[in-house]
Formats: structure tokens, C-alpha cells, sequence
């Protein structure tokens, strides 16, 4: 620690004495980009020599170069979010400060996500973040929701492992949040606790988090809120091959990482592919040592082809997922603490019995036999065509996911769940021209669905289909200073499946599925089931900008959520999360209400906004663990607990902050500082009722948190080098003593602090372009042993003491990562 504050101090001994000085060289320009209303450096601005096409970031602190030998003048474009895009000449030597007019404020930045079209932050009322890939790439995470988790206050995520995040926005997960892959559901068995999201982290260009119900836009699964994960495209018609590869190495798992990704784009043509890897070996804690089982190798593939002309863009995109991920169970000696394994099959498993994990056993990269292998495959196509006076937009989605679980130690090659679901999105969208001063955008979207259990021994859900349809009328004013927003949608979503039947084979003593007419001595796991939910979704919002620098936001809207087909029809094992489930299926529809307000300043050295929410919920679904008549965990299947879905009524609300200081006098310091709280209230009388205080609170709310980033950028520029930085970062988790204790279902979770710290730097050419970047990064620099409120194997634990009066299994410790990207 001592060393990172040296560090800190010589950095800003440079930068107090430090001039950005382009030495005599006849060929140099060296510019800084700012802001022409309060000298704000610009970060990550394109600047395009237009002679050439060759493009070029300025970094951190606005700074960039240009080198040229055999001209005097050139013409550059520069260009970034929010500001007005600028063609000028520049002629060599010199060094300038180069001012761009913003459109309005440094939050007008575009959007597409949950909006009727291209839509600035600061005029639409619905609570949008942004994280670029840039900011990502300067933290330490090992899959793309745990990137988003440290720069968006109110998301938090369900862990099983380092690879398996599941997000949630405002202390509601599953299917209330509904995540996008560039603008299509991902649709792959989100249900689970250990089923994380099907994307790879590489590819990502962007993300955007929208807080609070957008099932006007999208129905049924958006009643939290949604994350639009948008990939990377070409951005210049240079007509030449351009490219990144990334590498990386994780020191507390041991992950490898690496991906390589091509990119070519001319007028009306452009296409990009992108290959990666990654895998890694168990992780570690001071604790637990070696946790057992939660390594991963996991492949991806992505193919892209696109036209463009000034009246229509039209794409087509193939993504290939392949992971093959270890399934913890937790179970240890009683006296060492030293995990075990299972050897024998269920029936046969005494857990007492088990061999111990030896060192060699923990420290590999091959897969053991308990484990899953999930595939996700994606073929869509999306364009935007002009249509008369107003724009036509179209999506066309193919998605199958196939999920694997080993769980027989005897029969290694025999999956215990094996699901294959297959989706076809579709959505058509219209645009019209602006009438009255008001802007129209009408829309249909929706899927088709089908899942069929394949040669498996447990079967969760039964075979279904599923076809869901919604139409949605958008409007929108705007004045000088105020924006109107409003909205409603009508949905339907048809669910049904016939009887499933399961019966024991004698040979193996397995349960098979079986079908009519072969069904003697068979069991009909999942009686018949046809429904229809409908559902009404609005809202109504609202943008007043009082200066350019103070805006006030409030929006009010409702959403809907058919109950997911596990809530009403589970009655079997999944064996990757050790869980009996059992659905009911009588549930009805979830409805919610939810209240925005916000506040936002923007001044020339802060920018700072908060944010409060009230959201209602009729007919809250969630997990219950069920008990025996002894007082025990019910095990109807040996050494797997048993949760029941229960329905009530709920009320979330909190507040989130965020406050960044960037001083015009040092724009190379950056401090910015979010909260957030969420309490989640069970106000169901009758369950209130009958279990007290214990059933007072909603399960898998996160706790308060605080998040600093302290980050100082060197602007002294070298020959060779550009965007030096160092940083430090502290997150505090409160105690979370509001928690939901009915059966014993969750427990009390004590608070921790964690320290990060990082530093990165950017490789320039002669020319002044970066091609190489390179960061480091430690993550709970000082190895603290921790327990998440929602880490899943906070519970792994089949003894009630142990000697160290310690249970469940503890977060990932100490973590050093370094990262390279090279481009070209």
C-alpha cells in the first residue's frame, strides 16, 4: 500500500510540474481536445486523418498526436458523444487546444436501448447508464456482468463461481430482468441460480443498464429493468482489415484469456469476426484455500456481415457460445475443512465417506466429471430501412441453448438434466414522423419457444411451448425545456405442454422420460397444462431542464411478468444447483409499480446526481426452502435441499447517488464517489402472519454500498507512450441484517471493505497512434475473507457447526490480472 501511495505522490509531483510539450519535430502536431464550455478534457475522442482514414483516441486527458513526414497540412474529423463533430486542417509543427461545442451537456450522450429511437440520456426520463468498453477494460472481472457490477450504482449480481454472474437491477434478478444481446432477449434457462448469461466479454463495445420496468418496449421479463450488451462494429470506411487481440492472466484461478477480432468496413460494406478462449482452475480464498470445482473453459465465436447505404442498414450475425463449467457442491471433511468429492452414485453417496481433494486434483485445468457444458448458438439479422416519411426497424432471431449437467460420478458420460430450448425472436418497429410537435413510434415483438428434455436422469421442467405476442404505442413531446414521454403496450403469452411421463429403468436405475403409448408403469411428472397471462404495461415520464447544468427527471410506470415456466411447473432436481423445485401452477401475473425522481447537476469541475425509486409488486414470486417435521432441511432427494415457489406482495425502494469530481485546474485527477440502498419489504399479510419478523424481508437483497475511484492520469507525453494512469478503488458492503429468515432461507451477512488498486498505459507508434495497451490490475488487494449476500455458496455447507464456527464457502481472494491489447 505504502508503494501505491508513493506512486500517487510522484504522479502528481509530474503532472503539477508536467507540460505536454511536442518537442521540435518538424512533424509533429499535438493537440488536447476540450470542452468549449467549461475546458473539460475529452476522452476517448475519434480523430479520422481523412487522407488516409487512419484513426486515432485521444486519451484520458484529451491528448493526442499526429506524426507526418512528407505534408505541411491535413484534414482531420474528430468526433465524439455528445459534442458536435469537427472537420478542420492542422498544419505540422504544432501543438493546439482544440475546443468541441457540445450538443447540450456531457449526459447527451445516444442511446437505443429502451427507447423509441436514437435518444439522448439527458432528455429521456427513464434511468439510463452507460459503460463503455474502455472502462471496462480498466477493471479486473471475469465475465461482462461482473464488469458492469463496479460503475453502475443499484446492480448487483447472484454468484456461483467466478464465471457464472446473474444480473439484478434494484434487488430484483431472474427473469425480471431481462438481458439483450445488441437488441435481442437472450433466451437460455435464465432461471437458474448457477445459468449465467451466454455472452462473450471480449466482444462487447458497450453496455446499457436501463432501472426500472421496460416492458413497454419489450413485455413480459423487463419488470426490473433491462441490460442491452452491444457489440463491436467497424467504425471507419477505410476499406482495410483492421484488428485487436487481447490477452490476459488472472493470478488467483490461474485464467487465461485471449481473443483476436477482425474488422473491415467500405462504403456500403463492412464485416467483423471475432474468435476467443478462456479457462481457468480453481479459485482461491485465505479460508477455503482451493474451493473445488468452479473452473471453466469456455470458447466463443462471432461472425458479422452488414450494408449500408443512406437509406437503410441491414446486418447479419452468428455467435457461438461453448462452455464446459465445474459444478460445486461444498461438501468437506467435518474435522479439516478439506473439500471431497462424490465417487458414488446418489443412492450409494455417503457424504462422510467421501476421498478427500488432493492438491494436484484442484490445481488443473481439466474439467472434472461433475460438470456442466452449456452451447448457445445465435443466428439474427436487424435493420433500419427509410419508409416513407419515417423509419422502419426489424429484428429476426434464431437462438438455441443446450444444457448439459453431469452429476454421476459412476456414469460420467450420462448428463442428469439435458434441455434443449430453441427461440425464435421477432420485433418490427415503426417510427413516424414527427405530427404536432409529437413523435410516434408503434411496434409488435415477441417469441416463439420451445424446450424438450433430451436423454437425461432428472427433469426440472417439462416440455413446453410457449408463443408470446405485444403490441406497444409510444409518444413523445418536446418542448424548449421540458420532454413528455408516454406509453402502452397489450400483451399475451400462451404457454401449454402435454402429459410428461418418467419411469425407472431397470438396467441402469435411472429415471427416463417415456412417451405415449409407451407408458406403462410410468409417472406423469408434469400433468397436462394449457394458460393464457395477459398483461398491460404504461408509462408516463417527464424531463425538465431548469439550466444546462440542473435537470430534474421523473417517470411512473407499470409492469408485467408472466410467471416463468420452473415458478409453475418445476417438480424435479436441477443438478448443477443441488435444488429440488417445486413450482405451482396457480400462480398468477406479476404487476408492478414503480415511481422514478431524479435530480442531475453538471458543472464545470463536478457532476453529481441522485436518484429515488418506489416500485410496488402484486403476486411476488420467489424461493422458499422447505423443512421436515423434525426441524431438518427436506432432502427428497438425498443431499439436495428442497425450495418451493411461494407468491405474495412485495415493495422495493432506496436511492442511489453518484458524484465525480474533475477539476478544470487538474484535469488529470479524477474522484468520483456512488451509493446505493435497497430495502426490500415482504408485505404479504398472511405470510406475515404466520412466520413473524422472520418473513418481514425479501430475499437476495444486496446491502448498502459504496464505491470510490480515485484516478490520476500522467499528461506529461512521451515519444513512445500516452494515457499513463494509476488508480485506487474501495467498495464497502454494509452488514445485512434485513434479510429473509422464514426456514432459515438466508442468513445474516457480515459487511467487508475491498481495496483495488490498477495502472495502465497506451504504446504509440511514430505516427501517434496507440497499438498497444497494456493494465494491471489487484483486485481485495489485501486478501480478505468475504461472504457476498448473494454469493450461492454462502450456503454450500452440510454441517451445522465446524471447527473454525465458520459455513458456506467464501469469495474469490487476492486476484492480480494483467491485461495486453494490441491493434492495428
Amino acid at each position: 500500500m505504502n508503494l501505491l501511495w508513493a506512486g500517487m505522490a510522484l504522479l502528481i509531483t509530474l503532472a503539477a510540474s508536467g507540460q505536454a510539450n511536442p518537442t521540435s519535430d518538424k512533424s509533429l502536431f499535438s493537440g488536447y481536445l476540450v470542452s468549449a464550455k467549461n475546458s473539460r478534457p475529452i476522452d476517448s475522442a475519434l480523430i479520422t486523418i481523412q487522407v488516409s482514414g487512419k484513426k486515432i483516441f485521444s486519451d484520458s486527458s484529451g491528448y493526442f498526436e499526429i506524426r507526418e513526414w512528407q505534408k505541411s497540412k491535413l484534414l482531420i474529423r474528430i468526433s465524439s458523444p455528445g459534442f458536435i463533430p469537427l472537420t478542420r486542417e492542422i498544419s505540422f509543427p504544432r501543438k493546439e487546444i482544440i475546443r468541441l461545442t457540445e450538443w447540450e451537456t456531457d449526459l447527451d450522450q445516444v442511446v437505443v436501448t429502451a427507447v423509441t429511437g436514437a435518444t439522448k440520456i439527458k432528455r429521456t426520463p427513464v434511468s439510463i447508464a452507460i459503460v463503455s468498453q474502455k472502462e471496462m477494460n480498466k477493471s479486473t472481472s471475469s465475465n461482462v456482468i461482473d464488469a458492469l457490477l463496479k460503475s453502475v450504482p443499484g446492480i448487483s449480481a447472484i454468484t456461483t463461481g467466478p464465471n457464472i454472474s446473474k444480473p439484478f437491477i434494484r434487488g430484483l434478478g431472474y427473469n425480471r430482468v431481462l438481458t439483450l444481446y445488441d437488441g435481442i432477449r437472450q433466451e437460455g434457462q435464465q432461471w437458474g441460480d448457477e445459468h449465467g448469461v451466454e455472452i462473450d466479454p471480449y466482444g462487447i463495445a458497450r453496455a446499457e443498464v436501463v432501472k426500472g420496468p421496460a416492458s413497454l418496449m419489450y413485455g413480459s421479463d423487463a419488470i426490473a429493468g433491462v441490460i442491452n450488451l452491444i457489440p463491436g462494429s467497424p467504425a471507419e470506411s477505410d476499406g482495410r482489415i483492421n484488428g485487436d487481440a487481447v490477452t490476459e492472466y488472472h493470478s488467483n484461478n490461474g485464467m487465461i484469456g485471449a481473443t483476436i477480432g477482425l474488422h473491415y468496413k467500405t462504403k456500403g460494406f463492412l464485416w467483423s469476426m471475432r474468435g476467443s478462449a478462456k479457462s481457468a482452475m480453481d479459485y482461491q480464498n485465505k479460508i477455503d484455500h482451493r474451493v473445488y470445482n468452479t473452473g471453466y473453459s469456455e470458447k466463443n465465436l462471432s461472425l458479422m456481415a452488414g450494408w449500408e447505404s443512406e437509406k437503410y442498414k441491414n446486418y447479419i450475425q452468428l455467435n457461438v457460445y461453448d462452455n464446459l463449467q465445474e459444478i460445486p457442491d461444498g461438501s468437506r471433511d467435518s474435522l479439516t475443512r478439506i473439500f471431497t468429492y462424490q465417487i458414488e452414485e446418489a443412492n450409494k453417496d455417503d457424504i462422510r465417506n467421501r476421498p478427500l481433494v488432493s492438491h494436484d486434483r484442484s490445481l488443473t485445468y481439466r474439467i472434472a466429471d461433475l460438470h456442466q457444458h452449456i452451447q448457445h448458438y445465435r443466428l439474427y439479422q436487424k435493420g433500419t430501412y427509410s419508409l416513407g416519411s419515417g423509419e422502419l426497424s426489424t429484428l429476426l432471431g434464431l437462438q438455441q441453448n443446450i444444457r448439459r449437467e453431469y452429476n454421476h460420478p459412476v456414469f460420467p458420460k450420462q448428463p442428469g438434466l439435458y434441455v434443449k430450448l430453441t427461440t425464435l425472436n421477432y420485433e418490427v418497429k415503426y417510427n413516424f414522423r414527427e405530427w404536432a410537435g409529437i413523435r410516434f413510434t408503434y411496434g409488435i415483438n415477441g417469441m416463439y419457444q420451445e424446450n424438450s428434455n433430451r436423454d437425461a436422469t432428472d427433469f426440472p421442467i417439462p416440455d413446453y411451448h410457449l408463443f408470446d405476442i405485444g403490441t406497444y404505442l409510444i409518444a413523445k413531446k418536446e418542448f424548449n425545456k421540458t420532454v413528455l414521454t408516454g406509453g402502452i403496450r397489450l400483451d399475451n403469452r400462451h404457454i401449454n405442454w402435454q402429459n410428461f411421463y418418467t419411469r425407472k429403468e431397470a438396467q441402469t436405475g435411472f429415471m427416463k422420460q417415456v412417451s405415449f403409448p409407451d407408458t406403462a408403469l410410468a409417472t406423469v411428472n408434469f400433468p397436462a397444462y394449457t394458460r393464457n397471462f395477459n398483461g398491460i404495461s404504461g408509462s408516463l415520464g417527464l424531463v425538465h431542464l431548469f439550466s444546462n447544468a440542473l435537470s430534474f427527471k421523473a417517470n411512473f410506470a407499470t409492469g408485467y411478468r408472466s410467471p416463468s415456466i420452473p415458478e409453475i411447473g418445476s417438480d424435479g432436481l436441477d443438478p448443477g444447483a443441488h435444488i429440488y423445485y417445486i413450482g405451482n401452477r396457480n400462480f398468477q401475473q406479476e404487476f408492478n409499480w414503480q415511481t422514478d425522481i431524479g435530480l442531475f447537476f453538471t458543472y464545470p469541475d463536478v457532476d453529481a446526481n441522485i436518484e429515488l425509486f418506489n416500485n410496488q409488486i402484486n403476486h411476488y414470486i420467489f424461493l422458499q426452502k422447505l423443512f421436515n417435521s423434525s426441524g431438518q432441511p427436506l432432502e427428497i432427494i438425498p443431499g439436495n435441499f428442497t425450495y418451493a415457489y411461494k407468491q405474495g406482495s412485495a415493495r422495493l425502494y432506496g436511492a442511489e447517488a453518484n458524484i465525480a469530481f474533475h477539476p478544470n485546474a487538474y484535469p488529470w485527477l479524477n474522484l468520483q464517489n456512488n451509493v446505493s440502498m435497497i430495502i426490500g419489504i415482504n408485505t404479504d399479510k398472511e405470510a406475515l402472519k404466520i412466520s413473524g419478523m422472520d418473513a418481514k424481508y425479501l430475499p437476495l437483497i444486496p446491502p448498502f454500498r459504496t464505491a470510490t475511484r480515485l484516478r490520476a492520469t500522467l499528461p506529461v507525453k512521451k515519444e513512445w507512450f500516452s494515457d499513463a494512469y494509476l488508480q485506487t478503488e474501495i467498495e464497502t458492503y454494509a452488514t445485512q441484517s434485513k434479510f429473509y429468515a422464514v426456514d432459515n432461507t438466508e442468513s445474516r451477512t457480515e459487511g467487508y471493505t475491498l481495496v483495488n488498486i490498477g495502472a495502465g498505459i497506451s504504446l504509440v507508434n511514430k505516427k501517434g497512434e496507440s497499438f498497444c495497451q497494456l493494465f494491471i490490475n489487484a483486485n481485495n488487494l489485501f486478501n480478505i475473507a468475504y461472504q457476498s449476500h448473494q454469493n450461492r455458496l454462502k450456503y454450500f455447507e452440510y454441517y451445522n457447526t465446524d471447527p473454525d464456527a465458520r459455513s458456506g464457502i467464501c469469495n474469490m481472494g487476492r486476484n492480480i490480472a494483467i491485461k495486453a491489447i494490441i491493434s492495428w
